[in-house]
């Protein structure tokens, strides 16, 4: 008797340390679950979402909810091809809000959808990242403000320059007047071409379709330059816009544009913006010339820099980005956590509506063949 008591008893210590052991996980797990920053997906036709599926085990404390697509074929191509759960996936945003409650949807829509997918979010009281621009007008734009404001939703735009610690350096560099005021700056932005370079099928249908994507490189990439210089420039509207369009390759791309040219006009600075679907090759970089000296970046992390006073320029490595800053998610949590609050900077929405003054202008330029004057948005 003795004997099978003391057989027993390290098999009863063994089972109650592993149910606490388990509980211990459980509770953390749930913890866990409760601090990870809840967001969802709205649309797959937009190939940059393949970036955030990419990064997003690199960010254990944010948890994907849900995806919103009616497109079935796009639930099976990426559900394959990133080992996601079917139950991910809904028909329509509102459904899946209501089921999954996310804290933010990040869309990848065409452009065009843009406004329609935040007005359904903010109906929830949910934020929301889109990929770039903002919208396909000013217009929208402006709806898209007044909607944020109502409901009191964040409303980002993400840029992958905005994650270029070579951008923030050649910004520091005019913030803390080391190469004086801002006179020129001249940005490229662009690839060989949306087809050219292989984007999905679903990717190229609407890039190509004005209604979809508001123009053609015009938009794609022009986007970049503008939000760049109205960063630079502090939120200041331009006195002018001008922009020259050309369609290189009419058999490729025959509803839109592949190759632009925005031209903004300050008091005492000029930006030209160059995008196209006509590059050698893909390229994301910036020319800051002030008063006393320039800031040429180089990729993502290096600058080229000359001051007054150097005899002839140097190349350096740009400092790291902040952590909560170097990719869209990271920023994103920081946000929604009141760690940084996004105004005037590349992914506010007070910049961006900026951003699609401009482009719109952009837009009415190249059609016209005449410059476009603008005036400050009021509130």
């Amino acid at each position: 008797m003795m004997c099978t008591l003391s057989s027993r008893r390290p098999v009863l210590f063994i089972s109650t340390f592993m149910m606490a052991l388990l509980a211990a996980f459980s509770a953390g797990a749930r913890a866990e679950d409760q601090h990870s920053l809840r967001v969802a997906i709205v649309g797959l036709e937009h190939g940059h979402v393949e970036g955030f599926l990419g990064q997003l085990p690199k960010h254990t404390d944010v948890q994907l909810v849900g995806i919103a697509d009616a497109d079935t074929a796009l639930w099976q191509k990426y559900g394959k091809k990133y080992s996601l759960a079917d139950t991910l996936f809904y028909k329509n945003e509102a459904n899946m809000i209501e089921r999954c409650h996310p804290q933010a949807v990040l869309v990848y829509t065409s452009i065009g959808e843009h406004r329609h997918a935040i007005e359904i979010a903010a109906q929830y009281g949910v934020s929301v990242m889109v990929d770039k621009p903002l919208t396909i007008s000013l217009d929208d734009a402006l709806a898209i403000r007044r909607v944020a404001r109502e409901h009191k939703i964040q409303v980002l735009v993400n840029y992958e320059t905005t994650w270029y610690s070579s951008n923030k350096a050649a910004y520091d560099e005019v913030r803390e007047g080391r190469i004086g005021e801002v006179r020129r700056v001249v940005v490229h932005d662009g690839h060989q071409g949306p087809k050219e370079i292989g984007v999905p099928p679903e990717f190229l249908k609407w890039l190509t379709d004005p209604e979809q994507n508001g123009a053609g490189a015009l938009y794609d990439f022009g986007c970049y330059g503008v939000d760049l210089m109205t960063w630079l420039m502090r939120g200041e509207t331009p006195q002018t816009v001008t922009a020259v369009v050309n369609h290189d390759k009419p058999q490729i791309y025959s509803k839109v544009d592949d190759d632009a040219t925005i031209i903004l006009q300050y008091p005492h600075a000029q930006a030209i913006v160059q995008a196209s679907w006509n590059w050698p090759f893909g390229r994301k970089d910036m020319e800051v010339y002030g008063a006393s000296g320039y800031a040429i970046t180089v990729a993502a992390e290096q600058v080229r820099i000359r001051h007054e006073h150097d005899s002839e320029e140097h190349l350096t490595t740009a400092p790291a980005l902040p952590a909560r800053e170097r990719d869209s998610l990271a920023y994103l949590s920081a946000v929604l956590r009141g760690e940084i609050v996004p105004s005037g900077d590349l992914t506010a929405l007070d910049t961006n509506v900026i951003v699609m003054q401009i482009l719109d202008a952009a837009r009415e330029s190249a059609r016209t063949g005449r410059s476009v004057k603008l005036n400050r948005l009021g509130d």
